[in-house]
């Protein structure tokens, strides 16, 4: 049973709390007397979803607290035994919404996921709206009225956490199996990458072979000026001889520095 209820910083509630005694309680009123606003912050502790624009305040957070006398609901005392939370018998769930829309929820001030705020609040409230009776067409709640004609809720919670658990090892399995397949993926390229390696058959020295070559063609041209005007002065030339040579030793001297396949001059 619901025994107390806090709102704060929730649409035009700056703070109210509202304590309900044992027994019937209807909270009346006419249109836009706020009983919406009331059911809205009573679903938000029964797990519904929400954002920032729900803040009356935007630059404070948002809470939403509600306490439930569970009484002797086994119900309730066993899933929070089987999820190592406080048990007692005032049971607390409590939501708190930060300016930046971010949800946190609580059972009994221990942080929970949204998934299990559900689940334990389906224990303590039953909501009863227009349309309801099309959820006896659905699988789900017929499961649940089964399940509940039966009282086989503690093999129903069992069920849940043995399949979570299968969930979890699934998952890890999986894992297992990506991280192997990438490591097969990495071992077959290193193969491929040592097989290249094998296949190209590099000599010592050859790498500083090659930039010697390297650096030689990319001054090709300018060897092949030096040629060129060489050739052209021992067929046409008519300047002194001395001065011409010496330019050319000192040209051919640089190349040399390039590459060993010059002869020293």
């Amino acid at each position: 049973m619901l025994k107390r209820l806090f709102i704060q910083n929730y649409a035009i509630i700056d703070e109210v709390e509202i304590e309900l005694s044992n027994g019937f309680s209807a909270i009346t009123g006419e249109t836009g007397a706020g009983k919406s606003i009331l059911m809205g912050a009573l679903g938000l502790i029964l797990g519904e979803r929400a954002d920032s624009s729900v803040l009356s305040q935007k630059e404070k957070k948002l809470v939403v607290e509600g306490v439930f006398d569970t009484g002797t609901d086994q119900r309730v005392h066993q899933f929070l035994l089987a999820h190592e939370l406080e048990n007692e018998q005032e049971l607390v769930l409590r939501r708190e919404i930060n300016p930046q829309g971010k949800s946190r929820a609580f059972i009994n001030d221990s942080p929970v996921n949204l998934g299990q705020l559900q689940q334990i609040s389906s224990l303590l409230v039953d909501l009863h709206q227009q349309f309801d009776t099309l959820q006896l067409g659905q699988e789900d709640f017929q499961r649940e009225v089964l399940d509940a004609l039966a009282g086989q809720f503690s093999l129903v919670e069992e069920y849940r956490l043995s399949y979570d658990q299968w969930v979890q090892a699934r998952t890890l399995l999986q894992s297992y199996v990506d991280q192997k397949s990438s490591s097969d993926a990495r071992a077959e390229y290193n193969k491929f990458q040592w097989e290249e390696l094998e296949a190209a058959a590099f000599r010592t020295g050859e790498l500083e072979e090659l930039e010697a070559e390297l650096k030689l063609l990319t001054h090709t041209e300018e060897v092949q000026q030096v040629f060129t005007r060489i050739t052209s002065f021992l067929t046409e030339g008519e300047e002194p001889a001395l001065a011409q040579l010496k330019s050319f030793l000192q040209s051919l001297a640089e190349f040399r520095e390039m590459h060993e396949a010059f002869p020293p001059l």
